[in-house]
């Protein structure tokens, strides 16, 4: 898991720099595995202190939020109350680099002597618990009680010592050396990534895989492949990883990806140099921001779910009706041969008996081939010759309108498969809003009569929309990727200026993407690679190695009325080939 020791470890240290010596307020149970503790500084301020043991969420960081609390206290927060109110924080501690937090605080008992109780958070995963023990270690009580039936390793129940459970003989990474890393981790006959974080307490998978990264090892390359230098370089690295924490030089960020945060670590992760990192300015802020965006991109997944399933259903109906089209678009194609026949019968048929049932004729459209040609023995060769020309107009009539409407049905699909890429874009609830407008305007999504919900504004009184991305190239150049057809259609026409250049996968749903060149000379070769790599990844194209971009000026791209937005169409451009990478690409967060 992310939150490792090493995070832990920063936590531990900017809870001692901020609590020491304080006093607790206030003791709330929000939820059934978690506690909030307020808490009065020595510098008078009041701080909130989350303590997580959600078996999927465990947490432990500062906060300024606060969470409704029950009517009536569950029994463990009344118990923390009527032990701890007033008391004074003496010391905050971690364990070696285990995933465990100490909170020693000292109280008045009921006779007005001095006591020490201990508050211990242990963040491990579905093990996770928050123990409250007495100044000997006994266990008065827990968030979470284990008894022997769900746990043959340990009790956590009241009267019981408390004990951390063997870590089957993981080493501490604070006090391994050389020898005993090479020992309990080199001679593991396992990837050596896995060795790591299976061999030293506190250390995740990402931090392996970091200590290898910096080492230039291969994490999932067997420990056996490396050589004595090697095994040294390696352990060398995780040497000074280990240094910062000792010396105590965090540094919380973020890692932020397309989608929004994909990791958060106390230490730079230069395995992901690539992406974007945003620092933090404490480890609490780091924790409650990822999760809180995480959070926020998990909702918009759920709440885009309805939009995904209505829009692939919109697809996979339009695309039936597309087939049906052309299968009746096959049909006629037999219809220049009856206006031959019909030709045919007018020319030769004049010297046809009465009751004949075929004529034969030299076909003068074909090199004058035989042909023969069914008739109505009960019409006359005029009559014949009527019936075949009304069936080819009718199939002719039928052609054109088919033709017209099939065109129609691939604009149709090419919309719908534009906004399914856009709900992969969507990041907000803003964004969400301006594609089911889109659904709405179109007929996917049923107009209520109901009364509308207001607009969301801002301050300035203007309704609040979706941004579009905004990416700066290696050159310095601005570029914009529309999440949307609203967004697309907005930054082709209003943004852009007619000299700014204009960037879509060829033949593709996608998003537009605009450079402004700001009536400067031609961007450098690197900016329109840059530019047509974005326009590749934001497109239906996104995994495929190589995408065709087609790129020109601004002033090329006109719009065909009464098309849907971001329908454009353009005669003069060029083309590219490049791949769907934007990993060195810089974005900027407006």
């Amino acid at each position: 898991m992310a939150l490792d020791g090493v995070v832990i470890a920063n936590i531990v240290h900017e809870l001692n720099s901020t609590l020491l010596g304080g006093r607790i307020n206030k003791i709330a149970q929000p939820e059934k595995d978690e506690l909030l503790l307020t808490i009065k500084g020595q510098d008078k301020k009041a701080y909130k202190l989350f303590l997580s043991a959600g078996a999927g969420l465990p947490l432990i960081y500062l906060t300024e939020n606060t969470k409704p609390s029950p009517i009536t206290a569950p029994n463990f927060c009344m118990l923390l109350r009527k032990h701890l109110i007033n008391g004074k924080i003496l010391n905050i501690t971690q364990p070696g680099l285990e995933r465990i937090v100490s909170i020693k605080i000292e109280h008045m008992d009921e006779l007005g002597d001095l006591k020490s109780k201990y508050i211990i958070i242990e963040l491990m995963g579905k093990h996770s618990n928050i123990i409250f023990c007495d100044d000997s270690r006994t266990i008065i009580d827990s968030i979470k009680r284990v008894n022997q039936f769900m746990s043959s390793v340990r009790e956590v129940l009241p009267g019981r010592e408390y004990f951390i459970p063997k870590t089957a003989k993981k080493l501490d990474p604070l006090t391994a050396d050389y020898d005993s890393f090479k020992e309990n981790i080199l001679n593991k006959a396992m990837p050596i990534g896995k060795a790591i974080y299976t061999g030293l307490t506190g250390i995740s998978p990402l931090l392996a895989n970091e200590i290898c990264f910096r080492a230039s090892i291969d994490s999932d390359v067997s420990t056996s492949s490396l050589n004595e230098d090697l095994g040294l370089h390696l352990y060398r690295n995780f040497e000074r990883i280990l240094e910062l924490v000792k010396n105590k030089d965090f540094f919380p960020n973020i890692i932020i990806g397309e989608r929004g945060p994909i990791e958060f670590s106390s230490i730079v992760l230069t395995c992901y140099s690539g992406y974007d990192i945003k620092p933090l300015s404490s480890a609490s802020s780091m924790l409650e921001t990822y999760y809180a965006q995480k959070n926020a991109a998990s909702r918009i997944r759920q709440k885009s779910a309805d939009l995904r399933k209505l829009v692939a259903n919109a697809v996979e109906r339009t695309a039936k009706k597309y087939d049906l089209q052309l299968k009746q678009l096959k049909d006629t194609e037999k219809r220049d041969k009856y206006k031959i026949y019909g030709e045919l019968i007018t020319a030769y048929g004049y010297g046809l008996e009465p009751g004949t049932k075929e004529l034969i004729a030299q076909n003068y459209y074909n090199n004058n081939e035989e042909i023969r040609i069914p008739l109505d023995s009960t019409l006359t060769p005029m009559e014949n010759a009527k019936r075949y020309f009304e069936k080819y107009n009718k199939l002719k009539r039928t052609y054109e309108a088919l033709s017209n409407l099939i065109k129609e049905t691939e604009d149709e699909i090419r919309h719908l498969e534009s906004i399914k890429i856009s709900l992969d874009m969507a990041a907000d609830e803003h964004d969400l809003n301006e594609l089911k407008r889109e659904l709405m305007e179109f007929g996917y999504i049923k107009k209520k009569s109901a009364v509308k919900k207001p607009t969301p504004k801002d301050r300035t009184g203007k309704n609040i929309k979706g941004k579009p991305l905004h990416y700066i190239s290696s050159d310095g150049y601005h570029m914009y990727v529309g999440k949307n057809n609203y967004q697309n259609e907005e930054l082709t026409f209003k943004l852009a200026n007619g000299n700014d250049w204009w960037f879509h996968a060829k033949n593709l749903p996608g998003s537009h993407v605009i450079v402004k060149s700001d009536g400067e000379n031609e961007p450098p070769d690197r900016t329109f690679e840059e530019a047509a790599k974005l326009a590749a990844y934001y497109s239906g194209a996104k995994n495929a190695d190589k995408v065709e971009i087609d790129y020109t000026t601004r002033k090329n791209i006109k719009k065909p009325s009464g098309k849907a937005p971001g329908f454009v169409i353009y005669n003069t451009n060029y083309s590219m080939v490049v791949n769907t990478d934007i990993t060195d690409i810089k974005r900027i967060d407006d």
